[in-house]
């Protein structure tokens, strides 16, 4: 709440009626009304007696002068100083890439008393208004969202501004923090996010902090080829997807509103990945072979197939985006005649190519119609490495 002031005498010439009323109230304080704002404005020196009276009978008059001449609280009459004025608003009008978490302020031509409006905010977020004398701070819980027009609003007075975007490389830290990557990342002394909370973690989003990323020793060089600090690219694909399957969400690997909000939500709680970080290569070089990496250690290393080819497994590295213990595979073979094979531990990353369990007298050469096949046992210990995200190379 503001504080609360003394009304004053208002403004000559706006109404008739006021003009009379005011002119009874004598040097008693009056009410001085702009865009519903209320402002202190002193009486001058009479007794103590004779000011005690005024002021009692000024405020009542007052208080019915505000109700019969405006109707409303956003009413902008003149006063005997000027009508109180938005002097300045940060961040500025029509400001762009705007740090959604910080604080808006405004300054204003008078002291705002009890009973005046507090600005309006669109969209309206959970915060709090504060004042310091002429100025008025909104300080957010969190922060409005990115790429979001934020309109402010006074009386007649509207001003607004927008925010930017995040940060990709905020939420590459944020990932490598929560182990979504095969990189730890620290800040450097004196810019850690402190406290844990989603107003710092907001603001982090659109303005990182400055640190070092680190690899973790045991992956092959194939596989830092594909990072890129600050850009998009095919492992932070990998880690977003990751990230929205143990949250629920469907894992199309996009860093939308909801990835953020739950990312954000996880940093803030600490909400490390359970499954660890996995990365494998399938190698058609003879004798064909899968390998697989996690957090670091070589954990996996079988004979295995690749298509033929007629219809060879496709070359590069893509992110596991489904998974089945066990499922009827269903396709044409070359001839065009059809199949329905039951298999088992499938993990696709690429259209109709996985890596599964598939019955074959031996391993370790092109038998395939695309699928990179293993033996039973290889099958079901690679499986659990396989979660979603995880990088698969094909390499010729």
């Amino acid at each position: 709440m503001f504080r609360r002031g003394r009304a004053t005498a208002g403004g000559p010439g706006r109404c008739r009626g006021k003009a009379a009323v005011l002119a009874a109230i004598g040097t008693a304080a009056a009410l001085v009304m702009t865009g519903g704002i209320v402002v202190a404005l002193r009486a001058p020196d009479r007794d103590h007696g004779a000011q005690a009276a005024d002021r009692d009978h000024g405020a009542q008059a007052a208080a019915r002068i505000f109700g019969a001449v405006t109707g409303h609280r956003d009413a902008d009459p003149a006063t005997a100083h000027g009508p109180l004025r938005v002097l300045s608003v940060t961040p500025g009008p029509g400001a762009h890439n705007v740090n959604g978490a910080l604080p808006i302020r405004l300054e204003l031509s008078g002291v705002p008393a009890a009973g005046s409006p507090r600005p309006r905010l669109s969209p309206a977020i959970a915060g709090s208004w504060s004042r310091d004398g002429a100025s008025l701070t909104f300080t957010p819980a969190a922060g409005f969202r990115e790429d979001t027009r934020v309109t402010i609003g006074l009386g007649g007075w509207t001003a607004s501004f927008r925010t930017g975007s995040y940060s990709t490389l905020r939420l590459q830290q944020l990932l490598a923090q929560l182990g979504y990557l095969p990189l730890s990342w620290v800040a450097n002394r004196g810019a850690a996010i402190m406290p844990w909370n989603a107003r710092a973690q907001l603001s982090a989003a659109y303005q990182p902090p400055p640190g070092r990323f680190t690899w973790f020793s045991g992956y092959p060089a194939t596989l830092a080829g594909f990072w890129q600090p600050g850009a998009g690219n095919l492992i932070d694909t990998g880690a977003i997807m990751a990230f929205e399957s143990g949250h629920g969400r469907l894992p199309d690997g996009v860093a939308g509103a909801t990835v953020w909000a739950d990312l954000l939500r996880a940093a803030e709680a600490q909400q490390d990945n359970p499954n660890g970080y996995t990365y494998a290569i399938a190698s058609k070089a003879l004798p064909e072979r899968l390998t697989i990496w996690h957090d670091g250690h070589q954990v996996l290393r079988s004979a295995a197939n690749t298509g033929i080819p007629i219809d060879p497994t496709t070359d590069g590295t893509f992110p596991v985006y489904l998974r089945y213990r066990y499922q009827i595979m269903r396709g044409t073979n070359p001839d065009g005649s059809h199949y329905a094979d039951p298999v088992q531990f499938v993990a696709y990353f690429s259209a109709g190519e996985a890596v599964h369990y598939f019955p074959r007298y031996s391993y370790g050469w092109p038998q395939s119609l695309g699928c990179v096949e293993l033996p039973l046992a290889a099958a079901a210990d690679a499986w659990p490495y396989l979660t979603y995200g995880s990088l698969v190379t094909v390499s010729p």
